[in-house]
């Protein structure tokens, strides 16, 4: 079949970063799925492990954690698919990803494709829909539902890959006041067509704009990017006894600005479940399940914005080059071979 390795601690200057090459296709474990991989879509984690900044074991050689495909087989102890079925998941940095024609998956971190997308539109979502909804209603604990008394959420980085879909999670299935940070007029355009009531400049004083909006008390704040040259003014703009959802890679953040404020801090990362194979690792499986639902309502959308091609490393490293330089709007997906 055909893959496309990558160069551990690899920069795109390098020649090999990623090279296109050939493999025999994976052999599906006992709770495998064996996924015909249509389109996939680049995350800062696959440049991130390709630049040796995020460490995965020493026979994953191939990226890609954002997958939609056709499953081909089955293992023996798999009960909820079956060969044809249309799926789409993120899978684990424990194992070597999407970046090829076949890729074999746990069946619990699988959900049904939506069935109104296309796959380069499914591939967009499965790991920032993860994170987003994760980070939302696990760990700041947000309740889904029209509540008047549910506060304000502050998202910052909304036109990122994870603020996309989680300004529309926040916008339109809970009460939340949502309010996204941008820097750009097509960044801040991007957030208010996903559902953003406001959006300030993360590139002013965070502490200023909030005021300059009248917001009403900011009882969460989603930090998705730059969390530490931030995180002075977002403790300032905290509500007590708020609560604050981190994403982004840190040496050490210190929470002990949030004591007077009786406020907690939760981290966020996507890959925990299978990381650690916890017993309720089927969350992600039903997780993807409702969002394919709210897709194909038309009460979510899909979020890539850039289209470039098939999966091949000349195109994939043009993908990687989109996602280093921070600017992106939604996402970025190839399709095809």
């Amino acid at each position: 079949m055909k893959a496309i390795a990558f160069r551990k601690a690899s920069s795109l200057s390098a020649n090999d970063c990623l090279v296109d090459v050939k493999r025999q296709p994976p052999v599906p474990g006992h709770r495998d799925l064996l996924v015909a991989v249509r389109a996939v879509s680049v995350n800062p984690v696959d440049t991130k492990v390709r630049m040796g900044s995020v460490s995965v074991p020493d026979d994953v050689d191939v990226l890609g954690w954002d997958v939609a495909g056709v499953v081909q087989a089955v293992g023996t102890e798999v009960s909820g698919f079956q060969a044809g079925d249309e799926v789409f998941y993120s899978g684990t940095i424990t194992r070597s990803g999407g970046n090829a024609e076949l890729h074999t998956v746990d069946e619990r971190l699988v959900g049904r494709k939506p069935s109104s997308l296309s796959f380069a539109e499914a591939a967009a979502l499965p790991l920032t829909t993860l994170t987003a909804w994760q980070l939302l209603f696990h760990r700041l604990g947000v309740v889904p539902g029209k509540s008047p008394a549910a506060g304000t959420l502050l998202i910052v980085g909304g036109a990122g890959g994870v603020g996309s879909i989680l300004i529309q999670l926040a916008s339109r299935l809970t009460g939340l006041t949502v309010i996204a940070t941008a820097a750009r007029k097509e960044s801040r355009n991007w957030c208010l067509s996903l559902g953003a009531h406001h959006v300030i400049d993360h590139s002013q004083s965070l502490i200023d704009e909030v005021a300059a909006i009248r917001a009403s008390p900011i009882t969460h704040i989603a930090a998705l990017t730059h969390t530490a040259h931030h995180f002075r003014a977002l403790v300032d703009i905290l509500a007590p006894q708020g609560r604050i959802a981190v994403i982004d890679d840190h040496d050490s953040l210190d929470a002990a600005p949030l004591k007077t404020k009786s406020a907690s801090l939760h981290w966020e990362m996507v890959f925990t479940r299978p990381l650690f194979a916890t017993p309720d690792m089927i969350v992600q499986q039903r997780i993807l399940n409702e969002v394919a639902l709210l897709l194909d309502a038309r009460a979510l959308r899909t979020t890539v914005t850039e289209q470039l091609g098939p999966l091949n490393a000349a195109n994939l490293k043009r993908a990687h080059a989109l996602v280093e330089r921070g600017h992106m709007l939604g996402k970025v997906v190839l399709a095809g071979f």
